[in-house]
């Protein structure tokens, strides 16, 4: 089996989907399209990351390139630094997911994410690599370390202005441990560390960003001001009030678009959503009288169209939310640091954030595929029509397949709870009936 580029690099199982002999041929595929002579390389916390990064490293370096290895690291410190060097970048990550998994991310000179067009032509030059009998060599991987992009973060806030307030902050057992946590340090902040041990195989396991109510329990047993829960490679997060109400991307969009409205920096400027924005959050924007630009899933298609029209903020209800004039990429630790400020500079404690909006009650539900997720979403329209005309003006329905996981994603959107949860439902079992029957075809023929 062949990866592919899914919404945020590649990403598969180690040892079948993915492994040391691939990544190699992906970094020799990759290193003539990146635009650059230099790469940095980070990597999370996952007992496999080490080997692939090596792998990748001798890869890029066959290819003729510099690398130079910054270890442990968030995927927006990579993409800092890469920005600041001018340079291209690639982490060693398989996110949100569990450590069976494993990927890797790319970044072009300058730390933006490659475009579709540049993934085709590695992804053809990728295939031919992985024809040839390359062996991977005892390649060393010198870790250096490099505090740019923790100053960097630390400057886009005053000095002291978190003094008072105490954080809880879920690393996930990633690659923001031992950062974030300085971070806020800095910054004036007594800080709560839980998801902060990895041995390899805990990353995101019951903490992180997918998991809240983790962050949820500590934000009220330690009487915290407020908390925020990173994913394994740090470019996403999740908040937690001081009465344990989850804050997603959409509350933290809002609020940090909010306040640089207030501050008149979002003059011409529209705020980029995805298609999971909840109708509440896009109903408040409206009462504000920002623009909303609506684009596919991805936070790499979020920076493009904030690129393309020089317009400063956009972001996902997972948690990845882009500041256009700090950074190229997702980060999480950046996005709770401007979160506060917001919120600081509102008076708004953590328990008033949760009621910046009205949601909309939404369900979401996962559904497991073994079969191509894009055709299964493509033969089953008419169900999903019927649906959305079920739901009328007040509500919606979103079936997409994952970019990252072999998954059909159903989203029902309408404030009568009950009538979304029962449309949801229905929606999974015609999947999982799709998905069986083209599972007895393929064994029939």
């Amino acid at each position: 089996m062949n990866l592919i580029f899914g919404t945020d690099g590649i990403r598969g199982r180690v040892g079948r989907d993915i492994d040391e002999i691939k990544v190699l041929s992906l970094g020799i595929a990759s290193s003539k399209y990146l635009n650059t002579k230099k790469i940095f390389l980070g990597r999370d916390t996952r007992e496999s990351s080490l080997g692939l990064a090596k792998a990748l490293k001798e890869g890029l370096t066959r290819g003729g390139l510099e690398v130079v290895s910054l270890g442990i690291a968030p995927t927006p410190e990579i993409a800092h630094i890469a920005r600041v060097e001018n340079a291209g970048g690639a982490v060693i990550s398989a996110s949100h997911n569990s450590w069976v998994d494993n990927g890797v991310k790319l970044f072009g000179s300058g730390g933006l994410k490659i475009s579709d067009s540049v993934q085709d032509l590695i992804q053809i030059d990728w295939e031919n690599e992985q024809q040839k009998k390359h062996v991977v060599g005892e390649l060393d991987l010198e870790d250096e370390n490099d505090e740019r992009w923790i100053k960097s973060v630390i400057s886009s806030a005053e000095p002291g202005c978190f003094s008072g307030l105490k954080i809880v902050l879920d690393c996930a057992n990633g690659a923001t441990v031992n950062k974030a946590s300085v971070i806020f340090q800095e910054l004036g902040a007594t800080v709560v560390e839980v998801g902060s041990n990895p041995d390899g195989r805990n990353i995101n396991d019951n903490c992180g960003s997918n998991n809240p109510e983790n962050l949820r329990e500590k934000v009220l047993s330690s009487s915290a001001h407020i908390g925020f829960a990173f994913d394994g490679d740090g470019d996403r997060v999740i908040a937690a009030s001081s009465d344990g109400s989850i804050l997603d991307g959409d509350y933290l969009l809002f609020i940090c678009s909010e306040d640089r409205f207030d501050r008149g920096l979002l003059k011409n400027s529209s705020v980029v959503i995805t298609p999971m924005a909840n109708l509440g959050m896009r109903e408040a924007f409206y009462n504000l009288g920002i623009p909303l630009h609506e684009v596919s899933v991805g936070d790499r298609n979020i920076l493009q169209a904030l690129e393309e029209n020089k317009w400063l903020i956009g972001g996902e209800q997972s948690g990845h939310i882009i500041f256009r004039d700090l950074s190229t990429t997702g980060d999480g630790v950046l996005t709770s640091v401007q979160t506060l400020l917001a919120l600081l500079r509102k008076h708004r404690s953590s328990v008033e954030a949760s009621t910046v909006f009205s949601k909309v009650p939404q369900v979401l539900i996962n559904v497991f595929v073994e079969n191509d997720a894009e055709k299964i979403v493509e033969e089953i329209k008419d169900e999903v029509n019927v649906a959305s005309m079920e739901l009328g003006k007040g509500g919606r329905v979103l079936v997409r397949p994952s970019g990252t996981e072999p998954l059909v994603r159903v989203m029902v959107e309408t404030r009568d709870s009950a009538l979304a949860s029962s449309i949801a439902e229905h929606l999974s079992e015609i999947i999982k009936r799709k998905d069986d029957l083209l599972s007895a075809a393929a064994n029939n023929t």
